[in-house]
């Protein structure tokens, strides 16, 4: 049944008769405002005050912008042009003032007659434009504007006083015709059918849905705005924990096989060659794991660790636990590099008890084999014969393993690496592969602070390991200003020189590979849109190639310098980290290839070139390559991006603290949250409006409470018609299928 029939309405026919046709059309296709729910839902970015003007001084550049000033002059200029070579040509200057700084509009040709006339000294209006630079001072060129006058039943103070929503925006449709949009609307705010529980929403004195609408579009006090604000966030969290609550309690529904460690098995046999002791965060993880492998529905953990706390040995364990209990376990890696890693350092680990049923192999040995979809068809078909008949216990792989053909003989756990590289389809092919639901055990080293992992992961429950194994050095970071101090370059290439003649080998990291056409490819793969500090430093990033042969003839001549990138032939990667995993190459100069996974204790320094191309966890992870063994680890963060620039405020940020689960903090707060469902995955907007996963901690923990008291009493909700549609609206297909896929 649909209860919201009004909000559900398309925009075109109450937006008609206000703002015309085309309107609808803009919000649409420009702000993802399909029906009236929509556009009720678009709050306010921000307020303003009328008698309280804005900070001019705080502009960011090449930004849509929407200021409240004063115009405190305005001059018609003429001059010469092609298309007025006498003279006629006119171009109106408007300064407009703030108190905290001074802005200039400019508007030219037939557009300064509107304007002349209506910007006169002392109009208060509202600007919208894009941030440029003229003649070293910012200006907006023709923005669109709105005079902002006291009505005449208005008191001057009332008017003074009462508080402008201000609209995220597009260069298509300014923040005020949006505002009248939403006026049009906003009557059926009456309408919109409150997910939030009676009992709850009077307990914790929230306002009522139609109220907080009202409230958050035409406020009259501060107070209002606040009120709303926090009714508005207990939505968003609520409906969103009690979509993962459910999620939660019907995986526990499942039926999955219960694998516990034979007690004289294998992992005692592994457990009694480790030449080291786990550190207590190992063991406490371990113990949490073998105890949901022990149940008969699917274990879904995710094990979140430091760069370097020994995630891989406590998956190890889990898998051999399982091959034990008469199951197969398989390792998902994002890419072949980390698949090839894995599996020389999983074979290294057990020794003569990864080679079942080979000669010399110990008797309670299983076989270890790698799937990746570059092997050579004898290798390949061999692998799938000891994956179908169960000689080989465990497996790792790339997506290869997700195929048709890759059949089973007992899939008892899914292991995946870096969960962030994998979109949710793969997972749930892979996870499709067992008689019954296979454990899923998922793991990442970029540290999730605690209410992301409640949201983003919340159908997962979480292991920390943040302790890092006894022997591993601290790593030394600093930020190599490579435009203001050519010098500092120098010298690094000379720390990397005396690194290497200490009997140690370093990396050099690169954006881009530096053949044609990879430059677009390497920013999609690196995730980040480009800034306006990247589109206004035109020169190209760096490139493997190029560095490399620079590096080699230049000041690293006479050491052994390698490539490795993410074009070339797998053998050729595979060969090129064996040479540098057993020593042979100085130095290796990559992309992004070596991010997670490889393992080379010897190497000890890291020159990241144009680092502040690159994000934060990313730099984070790059940095936890090295280190890696007793000698003391250096990473070099080198850029040209000027010092007062936010690009490198946040490489200091890198450079001063190796505390992954800080840093992560401080990527979130840049970058914002994005949908916390997957925009990758489903491209839809964002479902969140309001709440913000770092600031609203105790929120999104209370309503994760909540959620689960709900769904624990009324898994289908059927006693909360409201929330079911909120459910509906929030989870569309393709969400529906992303958690269900998570």
């Amino acid at each position: 049944m649909d209860l919201v029939p009004a909000l559900n309405e398309p925009l075109e026919r109450p937006l008609k008769s206000v703002l015309g046709p085309a309107t609808a059309k803009v919000m649409a296709e420009h702000l993802g405002l399909h029906t009236v729910g929509d556009l009720l839902h678009h709050y306010p970015r921000r307020y303003e005050e009328r008698g309280q003007l804005t900070h001019l001084a705080d502009l960011p550049m090449d930004e849509h912008v929407t200021v409240v000033a004063q115009v405190a002059d305005a001059r018609l200029h003429s001059f010469a042009s092609a298309k007025a070579p006498r003279g006629k040509g006119q171009r109106l200057e408007v300064t407009i003032t703030d108190g905290s700084g001074r802005l200039q509009l400019v508007f030219f040709g037939s557009g300064v007659h509107k304007p002349h006339k209506e910007l006169l000294p002392g109009t208060r209006a509202m600007f919208s434009g894009k941030v440029s630079v003229f003649n070293r001072r910012l200006q907006l060129a023709h923005p669109a504007y709105e005079l902002l006058r006291a009505d005449a039943e208005e008191s001057v103070e009332s008017w003074a006083g009462a508080l402008i929503p201000l609209y995220p925006a597009t260069a298509k449709m300014e923040s005020w015709k949006i505002g009248k949009a939403v006026q049009t609307v906003l009557p059926d705010a009456q309408d919109a059918v409150d997910p939030l529980p009676d009992s709850l929403r009077e307990g914790r004195g929230l306002v009522s849905l139609p109220e907080a609408l009202l409230k958050i579009h035409r406020p009259h006090t501060k107070a209002d705005i606040a009120d709303a604000r926090a009714r508005l966030k207990w939505d968003e969290a609520f409906v969103l924990q009690v979509a993962l609550a459910r999620r939660r309690h019907t995986d526990a529904q499942l039926p999955a096989v219960p694998r516990e460690a034979a007690p004289d098995g294998l992992l005692t046999a592994f457990d009694a060659r480790l030449p080291f002791t786990l550190t207590e965060g190992q063991q406490k993880v371990s113990r949490e794991i073998f105890d949901d492998l022990a149940t008969d529905h699917p274990m879904h953990r995710l094990l979140q660790g430091e760069v370097g706390s020994g995630k891989t040995l406590v998956a190890l364990r889990a898998m051999l636990a399982v091959v034990d209990a008469g199951g197969q376990a398989a390792l998902l890696a994002p890419t072949e590099v980390l698949a090839q890693q894995h599996h020389r350092s999983v074979v290294e680990m057990m020794g003569d008890l990864a080679e079942g049923g080979m000669l010399g192999g110990s008797e309670r040995a299983t076989k270890v084999v790698l799937l990746t979809g570059s092997m050579g068809t004898a290798a390949r078909r061999q692998a799938l014969l000891d994956l179908v008949t169960g000689e080989a216990g465990i497996v790792i792989g790339t997506h290869a393993l997700i195929e048709d053909k890759v059949q089973f003989h007992d899939l008892g756990l899914v292991v995946v690496d870096e969960q962030h590289r994998f979109g949710v389809e793969q997972r749930d092919a892979l996870r499709g592969k067992g008689k019954q639901p296979p454990h899923l055990l998922v793991m990442t080293a970029t540290p999730i602070p605690r209410t992301v992992a409640m949201t983003v992961f919340g159908d997962l429950e979480t292991s920390v390991l943040d302790q890092l194994p006894a022997g591993r050095s601290p790593i030394a970071s600093h930020v190599v200003p490579a435009a203001d101090k050519p010098h500092f370059l120098a010298r690094a290439w000379e720390r990397v020189r005396e690194e290497v003649a200490g009997g140690h080998q370093a990396y050099v990291v690169c954006p881009r590979i530096g053949d044609d056409g990879d430059e677009a490819d390497d920013a999609k793969k690196a995730g980040r849109k480009k800034s306006a500090e990247d589109e206004a430093e035109k020169r190209p990033p760096l490139a493997v190639l190029e560095v490399a042969e620079q590096l080699a003839k230049g000041p690293l001549s006479g050491l052994t310098v390698e490539v490795l990138h993410g074009r070339m032939h797998p053998d050729d990667k595979d060969a090129v980290m064996r040479r540098f995993a057993a020593g042979d190459t100085d130095v290796l100069v990559a992309t992004t290839v070596i991010e997670v996974g490889v393992n080379v204790p010897n190497a000890t320094a890291m020159v990241i070139m144009d680092a502040d191309r690159f994000g934060v966890s990313q730099l984070h992870q790059l940095r936890g390559r090295v280190g890696r063994g007793s000698a003391p680890g250096l990473c070099l963060l080198v850029s040209e991006m000027p010092e007062a620039s936010a690009a490198r405020q946040r490489l200091t940020a890198v450079a001063t603290t190796l505390d992954g689960f800080e840093l992560s903090r401080i990527d979130l707060e840049q970058r914002r949250e994005g949908d916390v469902l997957g925009q990758a995955q489903s491209g839809a907007r964002t479902s969140l409006r309001v709440l913000a996963v770092i600031e609203d901690e105790e929120v999104i923990a209370e309503a994760r409470q909540e959620a689960v008291a709900v769904v624990a009493a009324d898994p289908e909700l059927s006693a909360y018609p409201g929330l079911r549609t909120a459910l509906d609206a929030l989870l569309d297909e393709e969400r529906e299928q992303y958690l269900d896929k998570g």
